[in-house]
């Protein structure tokens, strides 16, 4: 009577679930508010170099003014013979600009002048959201395993409400940076942990519709509706104020969601976690007998018995670098994770100077989670796990690679509607090769040490974000710039798949003995798709010869 059992007859697909899945959905409208604060706060509005004699002028009118200089945005005027002929006299660094601020929003550049000389103070303070990341990401995993997933969860999720709400108040570069640091811990980990909460609640037919559907849809509203709300309020200080408000509602929770069953057994706090179980089926309205209880309870103290036995011979993370095979398969994990985390945060955050309201842009584009979500539930069983990962990558950078080339050669005012089309689709695909290889990863490292091996790889793929905001920074010398190199990373991610084996269908690998052989004959360019119509095309070639015969 192991748990999935218990819960069946508890009710794995009830009002409880579905109270667990708005929840989550609630969670990934949080998250993806949180996780993109920094990128709406930080839009640049068109500027230029402040003279007196053009103070009075409409912003077209000065734009057509500055239009012949080499670098309108930071040259300094020494005098202005009158509103068409500048006389440069001399150039340097402004100390005042006109911002042509998108519907009267403040952002963090405009207010405290991060433009020019001083752009590259954005890009230090955001760069220190990621740290923050690897740091609470270790954190708070160590937070969850001890103290359970429910405590780590309001922690995890206050302290970015917390870092969101001191960003409001900073005036300078260390004081962003130590507030972006404190917002950045809860970055990944209070999405991950409300995630695992509802997996294991969940029945598992409907694990995967389920939670794809509601991060998709959730996560997709959060990001279109935030921009809205930037520009409602009007300043980045008051954004950051009413995107950090909600959190407080992590503290209603513990009123209705109960702690992670899985982790009271391995915490072998066996009568909390049949209350648990017990709280699940009230709110099914199941009634279930006391004897299966007592049965779970002594399944899991045996299985404990065996364990102790067997711990002598742990498998440990650093293990899968013991054997050639094994140590080949995680070292692509690794370089993977960092390659679809930065193409990922990089496509979603490069608005800026394509011709069209970066507000917008991000908004509409944003519409891609929901064909992304989708691509995964309906193709990923149909070409593997190795396909979808393959071909989202490839795609994705070839999307991308596109769109650096229009970017180069087109004018961007005149084309801005092809270039926004073109960003969608590159985020479309960033977000497809994001969630496959969430999956993929997970198959490929052996049970033994899944979980140590899934939030390793994890960790090292955001401790590389942190040169996200300079390559986005990049765009300031060459606007193509952030385009073609993510659009490179992805097709070199692409490359990758092809030495990993496929997953879909097979047995995984419980052990670091068994993720060794796992997939030892097959082909780099095996596909599931491919060899079941290999095998079709077969069958129907011996019946036929049956026929004639």
């Amino acid at each position: 009577m192991d748990f999935e059992r218990v819960l069946e007859k508890c009710g794995n697909f009830g009002r409880y679930q579905i109270i667990l899945l708005l929840i989550f959905g609630y969670t990934n409208m949080m998250s993806s508010m949180h996780y993109f604060s920094q990128t709406l706060i930080s839009f640049t509005p068109n500027h230029w170099c402040y003279h007196e004699k053009l103070a009075n002028l409409s912003y077209e009118h000065i734009n057509l003014f500055y239009k012949n200089l080499n670098n309108p945005k930071c040259t300094l005027l020494d005098d202005i013979v009158n509103d068409t002929n500048p006389v440069v006299a001399k150039v340097g660094e402004c100390n005042e600009w006109f911002y042509e601020r998108e519907q009267g929003y403040e952002s963090i550049t405009s207010e405290l002048n991060w433009v020019c000389d001083r752009a590259y103070q954005s890009a230090v303070g955001k760069s220190f959201f990621y740290v923050g990341s690897v740091v609470g990401t270790i954190l708070f995993g160590i937070l969850a395993d001890k103290y359970g997933r429910v405590p780590a969860i309001i922690l995890t999720t206050l302290s970015g409400g917390l870092g969101d709400f001191m960003t409001a108040f900073v005036n300078d570069l260390p004081a962003f940076i130590v507030a972006r640091f404190i917002s950045g811990l809860s970055n990944d980990t209070f999405f991950m942990l409300m995630f695992i909460l509802v997996f294991e609640y969940l029945k598992p037919e409907k694990r995967t519709f389920g939670l794809n559907i509601i991060t998709a849809t959730f996560y997709c509203a959060g990001l279109m509706l935030s921009p809205w709300f930037a520009i409602w309020v009007g300043s980045w200080r008051k954004y950051l104020i009413l995107v950090s408000t909600p959190v407080l509602l992590v503290l209603v929770y513990p009123l209705v969601v109960c702690e992670s069953a899985r982790w009271l057994l391995t915490q072998q706090n066996y009568s909390k976690a049949v209350e648990c179980l017990k709280y699940v089926a009230k709110i099914n309205k199941r009634k279930v007998d006391e004897s299966v209880f007592d049965e779970f309870v002594e399944f899991y103290k045996q299985k404990l018995i065996e364990e102790q036995k067997l711990d002598a011979n742990k498998d440990t993370f650093l293990g899968m670098f013991s054997s050639p095979r094994l140590r080949k398969f995680t070292i692509i994990l690794l370089i993977k994770s960092v390659i679809i985390t930065m193409a990922y945060d990089i496509a979603s955050r490069n608005m800026e100077g394509l011709g069209s309201s970066p507000f917008a842009l991000f908004s509409y584009s944003s519409i891609c989670y929901i064909p992304g979500g989708l691509t995964i539930i309906l193709f990923q069983n149909v070409i593997g796990r190795k396909g979808m990962a393959c071909s989202s990558l490839f795609v994705g950078g070839l999307l991308t690679a596109v769109t650096g080339f229009l970017i180069a050669v087109l004018d961007r005012q005149t084309y801005a509607l092809l270039l926004a089309i073109m960003v969608a689709l590159g985020r479309y695909g960033a977000i497809v090769a994001y969630d496959a290889e969430a999956q993929y990863a997970t198959e490929i490292i052996p049970t033994s040490v899944r979980g140590r091996g899934v939030s390793n790889i994890h960790v090292v793929g955001y401790a590389c974000s942190f040169l996200n905001a300079y390559v986005i920074y990049l765009g300031n010398f060459y606007k193509p710039l952030p385009s073609l190199f993510i659009s490179f990373i992805m097709l070199v991610g692409a490359g990758l798949c092809l030495a990993l084996p496929e997953t879909h269908g097979k047995k995984l690998p419980e052990s670091l003995s068994e993720g060794e052989v796992f997939g030892l004959n097959e082909d780099w360019y095996y596909f599931p798709c491919f060899e079941r119509k290999r095998r079709n095309s077969k069958i129907s070639g011996n019946v036929g010869n049956e026929s004639k015969t």
